[in-house]
């Protein structure tokens, strides 16, 4: 065979392969190709936002084309169709949505979500009352899944296991080894960034009127935050219309506590708060306490103190019994963002805390999600928060016009929005329990970049639990021996791992397989005399005579005693009677009772 004809075979069968080459495929190549898998639609424009948001009606008789050739709406002509979709396209470079992640931990909506200040582990909340730990640095893309699952409120009764939502979890900005984590309970938890317990705020009276006077909150905690510059403080809001500020270190008492009194009609002088945020003095702005109420009102105190009196307050920032619960504070301190229950987005200027700068209308989510959120972009240049179509809005601070619409869950609401600093990335939670990393492969780095650009895992079928063998308990007691080889060893595979394959209450993974109870010492052998005398204290008093070890200390309490020393002198001489012939040594006939 010639030489063109063999390369003419090559090159059919490398056509037919789909590949240039044989054999290990380089790294770049993989990442490249997943990241185009997860390459998003082309964002949403604004002018095909408006038209999905506010639709209308457009006659029969009327075209699609202007007399002068141009669109209607966009009021541009073919001509200039190329020039628009280069200008969008560099428009919609400035923001990272060009790809996604997506992850599907929850079975209920997502209601909170939070990065920690390196972006290498992510924490969902949800209304199933569970908070996922996801670790980009473990995930690929065929393996975007939890490493961990923690029911923060689960409590034990007589009947069964009582679980709460999730309103929110938050990451310390200052010390990532800290969350707090608020639920619908009156005690706010902190938690490690592995899910364990470190403190447990205390529960107040609820029989005390004066709110000054209990430590803790008396009813559901909303929400709350952390100090932007000491890591050990962090403020809770509760629906006892306080706020309450807390030391992570004395979690058994509040160390500061807020009461807003209401005056709203039939109040009593109190109110719900629905969100509360703490604004950083780090840029050169002021360190402030802002807080909203369901009255409506917006209140704001000096973040140092002194917290008797506030600062500010606008009693009817919103609709009063409309739930506010976006709530943010720029970077400079200086400008204040709201989303209320009133389908209203309101800028606030806290050197003229009285009239809003702009209002821009805005339908909210509030009456089935109340935690929906508005947050302010690393550099406080946009605002970023979710719809009840599913669509993610990037608005202009100074105007509250969308400057960017990109549906993200198409029919289900987005809850929350996260735009993390580092990563440049943004993390969305929406209501069908959906979790989305939207980022850009040129100027997003690590966090879900990384994860799409790994090879994916190759599938086998011991990934499958349904195929395979559950180990979580150990092999059988008949255990394979192989002819010629060692004895095996009678140390089970579930005594050398304990915890594998079980759940933190102890259950088994497999739902097929029956709760296994705890094995101790005596149920697994019946334990010999030996066994006993040696490693049980005490042992030896199970065969010593109870009647015989008290009469050995007769002699020396009689010859010295020890309590009655005093009067031992003026003490009779205690006669017993003795025996007679017909009572026997069962003593006398007990009389008959009569009936």
């Amino acid at each position: 065979m010639d030489d063109a004809a063999l390369e003419a075979e090559n090159a059919e069968l490398q056509k037919f392969l789909g590949t240039s080459s044989f054999g290990k495929q380089p790294r770049g190549d993989h990442g490249r190709r997943q990241i185009h898998l997860s390459k998003r639609p082309v964002p949403t424009s604004l002018q095909e936002a408006a038209r999905l948001d506010a639709p209308k009606a457009v006659d029969a008789d009327e075209s699609d084309e202007g007399v002068d050739g141009k669109d209607d709406e966009t009021g541009k002509g073919d001509d200039d169709d190329e020039d628009s979709d280069d200008e969008d396209s560099d428009e919609d470079d400035e923001y990272p949505v060009s790809h996604e992640m997506i992850i599907k931990t929850h079975d209920r909506a997502v209601t909170t979500v939070s990065l920690d200040p390196s972006g290498g582990r992510l924490v969902t909340g949800s209304i199933d009352c569970t908070l996922k730990f996801h670790d980009f640095a473990s995930m690929t893309p065929t393996t975007i899944r939890a490493f961990k699952s923690v029911d923060p409120t689960a409590t034990k009764t007589s009947a069964n296991v009582e679980t709460h939502p999730v309103h929110q979890a938050l990451f310390n900005p200052l010390a990532a080894t800290h969350m707090l984590v608020a639920t619908a309970l009156p005690q706010a938890k902190i938690l490690s960034r592995d899910g364990e317990t470190v403190a447990e705020f205390a529960k107040g009276d609820m029989y005390l009127r004066d709110m000054h006077n209990t430590k803790g909150h008396i009813s559901e905690v909303t929400t709350g935050t952390w100090h932007p510059t000491d890591r050990n403080l962090c403020v809770t809001a509760g629906t006892d219309s306080t706020l309450r500020i807390w030391d992570i270190n004395h979690p058994r008492s509040q160390k500061e506590v807020i009461v807003h009194k209401s005056r709203a009609a039939g109040s009593a002088g109190r109110t719900r708060m629905t969100a509360v945020v703490w604004g950083s003095p780090m840029q050169g702005g002021n360190n402030l306490l802002v807080a909203a109420a369901l009255d409506g009102s917006l209140v704001m105190w000096s973040g140092d103190g002194p917290h008797a009196r506030p600062a500010g307050e606008i009693r009817n920032a919103h609709t009063p019994g409309t739930w506010t619960g976006g709530l943010d504070i720029s970077a400079d301190g200086r400008l204040v963002v709201t989303r209320g229950g009133d389908d209203t987005i309101k800028l606030w200027d806290i050197r003229k805390f009285k009239q809003p700068v702009s209002t821009a209308s805005h339908a909210s989510t509030s009456a089935q999600y109340p935690m929906t959120t508005i947050r302010f972009s690393p550099n406080s240049a946009n605002l970023v928060t979710g719809s009840e179509t599913g669509h993610l809005h990037i608005l202009n601070p100074a105007t509250l016009k969308p400057e960017l619409v990109t549906p993200v869950t198409p029919g289900s609401a987005i809850i929350t929005a996260l735009w993390h600093p580092k990563l440049n990335q943004i993390i969305t939670g929406s209501a069908n329990a959906e979790t989305h990393v939207l980022y850009d492969p040129n100027t997003s780095t690590g966090g879900a970049k990384t994860v799409m650009s790994r090879a994916p895992k190759r599938r086998h079928i011991d990934d499958d639990p349904n195929f395979t063998m559950d180990l979580s308990h150990g092999l059988s007691n008949d255990s394979v021996i192989v002819p010629g080889g060692p004895v095996p060893s009678t140390v089970s595979y579930a005594s050398r791992h304990p915890t594998v394959g079980l759940t933190a209450s102890g259950r088994s993974r497999d739902p097929r397989r029956p709760q296994v109870p705890a094995q101790t010492p005596f149920s697994k052998t019946n334990p010999d005399e030996e066994y006993v005398r040696s490693q049980i204290p005490l042992s030896s008093l199970r065969d010593e005579d109870p009647r015989e070890a008290l009469l050995k200390y007769a002699e020396k309490a009689s010859n010295d005693p020890l309590f009655t020393n005093a009067w031992k002198t003026t003490q009779p001489k205690t006669i017993y009677a003795d025996i007679s012939d017909g009572e026997g040594e069962d003593g006398p006939d007990k009389k008959k009772s009569k009936h």
